[in-house]
């Protein structure tokens, strides 16, 4: 065990760390439980906020086979997250990603898994950030009855103004700890969670007695991957899939403050993506079946369905209840931008404490016992991302949006190798070590890896994503090669300003 002297910073803090091993950084202890994190886990993915989004442009590339497409998504994820929770019950650290890949590969392949995830959900939190504000303009003109309030999110500063204050809100609670983030998640969750079980039963009821906009009886074909007409078909809903399933590992990153951090993160891992597997199977099934996949009116292969499914759906399905829908979009991108934060906190965290980083970065809250200087960090690359973009060009952020997939892949793929590498030595010293941390973390991270090139393949395509191109190179293959190559040359820059890291000094890799 770790033993330590606690301080304001992490260089005040005296661990047996100078060694190269793992160290205690000064959080919460105990805090959260396996129902918390998972919880939390949900939240992050957001649920109704990613249906809402994802079912149309799914359903557009492979029809009725959307629930092969999420079980072709699930698999990968889950063969991930066991690789993950192998790791974490070896290693239980807030760094994750970052820390098993220095230890299995050393400092710069972990360096860059670090950098992958930071970058991921920072670009995400923006976007949440601009699709809370999206929706709390939406609700008000609802519950005001004028439909003229929507437009306000398109007045740029007013946009740019209330995306700030949603940022800063959500800053402001991941800041106190997670005892407020998990207290603030089972609220929001438990009321998306209802809702959207109210719309799945609601559309199974249209079905039943017959009042559906187009009835179609759920078959067998549907799960059926090889139905689906194309390999690029198949491969863009899978990349689709990946995406609605990001966000589980935040479960991973909190580990330093559950109740048993060498079993609840792992455990809470893998509830989080079968639970949220159950969700989209049970309302995408409600959806197709009560609308079917017609490009005319409800249907969901309808172009101008494509945006928000709900938004067309929630109406004829909930009646005079729809708002709830709108609210339960609202709260799920809300929610996920406030818990998403404690991803990107505690990495940044971690770097900062074995000198990845600016040793500042690795400063925890002598109130809160949270990361300090790393959550605002996070908050203000965040906000600057999205007035940076949204200022420059509306088709630059939601390209960069689209590059996201590109970047998961990446650090999920090489944090799973990272399992397998580490582990090396005994993984035929039982079956459950030859499931658990060699063939689940191996298959998940080479169709990962395999799902990583074949989208920076594909985005090259100048009609890829909004159709912006330079010199013919599609957008969204250029940032987010950008996105990665700042990456490399941060990296350079922190080897040269703090060496110590990389010498294998304050965190080394494992022999």
């Amino acid at each position: 065990m770790t033993q330590t002297v606690a301080g304001k910073g992490p260089e005040d803090r005296v661990t047996q760390n100078q060694a190269g091993g793992l160290g205690d950084k000064g959080l919460t202890k105990g805090v959260v439980g396996v129902l918390g994190a998972v919880v939390i886990g949900v939240s992050c993915i957001a649920p109704a906020y990613t249906l809402t989004a994802a079912l149309g442009p799914t359903v557009a590339e492979v029809g009725v086979h959307l629930p092969a497409i999420f079980i072709a998504g699930f698999i990968p994820m889950l063969l991930v997250a066991l690789g993950y929770r192998e790791l974490n019950n070896a290693m239980p650290d807030s760094g994750t990603s970052f820390t098993w890949a220095t230890r299995a590969f050393g400092p710069w392949v972990g360096w860059m898994g670090g950098w992958g995830l930071i970058a991921a959900t920072i670009i995400v939190l923006s976007n949440l950030a601009a699709v809370a504000v999206d929706f709390f303009y939406l609700m008000l003109s609802q519950v005001t009855g004028r439909p003229e309030l929507a437009d306000l999110t398109n007045i740029l500063w007013l946009n740019i103004a209330t995306t700030l204050v949603f940022i800063s809100g959500a800053c402001w609670i991941s800041y106190r700890g997670l005892e407020t983030t998990k207290s603030l998640q089972y609220i929001l969750v438990g009321f998306q969670v209802l809702v959207l079980g109210w719309f799945a039963i609601a559309a199974f009821a249209h079905v039943a007695n017959g009042s559906a906009f187009d009835a179609t009886p759920i078959s067998w074909e549907w799960f059926n991957p090889l139905g689906v007409g194309s390999l690029t078909g198949f491969a863009a809903g899978v990349s689709l899939s990946i995406f609605i399933f990001w966000g589980w590992d935040v479960t991973l990153t909190m580990n330093e403050e559950t109740k048993d951090p060498d079993k609840v993160p792992g455990r809470a891992a893998t509830l989080t993506v079968l639970v949220i597997m159950a969700i989209y199977m049970v309302v995408s099934l409600s959806v197709i079946s009560y609308a079917g996949i017609g490009e005319t009116g409800l249907g969901v292969g309808n172009p101008e369905n494509q945006e928000s499914v709900f938004a067309a759906l929630a109406g004829p399905v909930m009646g005079p209840f729809a708002i709830l829908m709108s609210l339960a979009i609202l709260s799920s991108s809300a929610s996920s931008l406030q818990s998403t934060f404690v991803s990107p906190a505690r990495t940044i965290l971690a770097m900062g404490y074995y000198k990845a980083l600016p040793p500042r970065y690795g400063n925890v809250s002598p109130r809160f016992k949270s990361p300090s200087v790393a959550t605002i960090s996070a908050g203000i690359a965040a906000a600057a991302f999205y007035v940076i973009t949204r200022t420059l060009s509306e088709n630059a952020l939601w390209d960069t949006i689209t590059a996201l997939g590109m970047m998961i892949c990446f650090y999920y793929g090489v944090t799973a190798l990272a399992c397998v590498w580490y582990f090396r030595r005994e993984l035929f010293s039982s079956v459950r070590a030859v499931v658990f941390r060699l063939f689940a973390p191996l298959l998940g991270g080479v169709i990962l890896l395999v799902m990583f090139f074949k989208t920076a393949v594909d985005s090259m395509d100048p009609d890829y994503g909004s159709g912006s191109n330079i010199a013919g190179l599609g957008m969204v293959f250029i940032l987010g090669i950008a996105v990665l190559a700042l990456g490399v040359v941060v990296m350079f820059y922190m080897r040269w300003r703090h060496p110590a890291f990389f010498q294998g000094a304050t965190l080394r890799r494992a022999k």
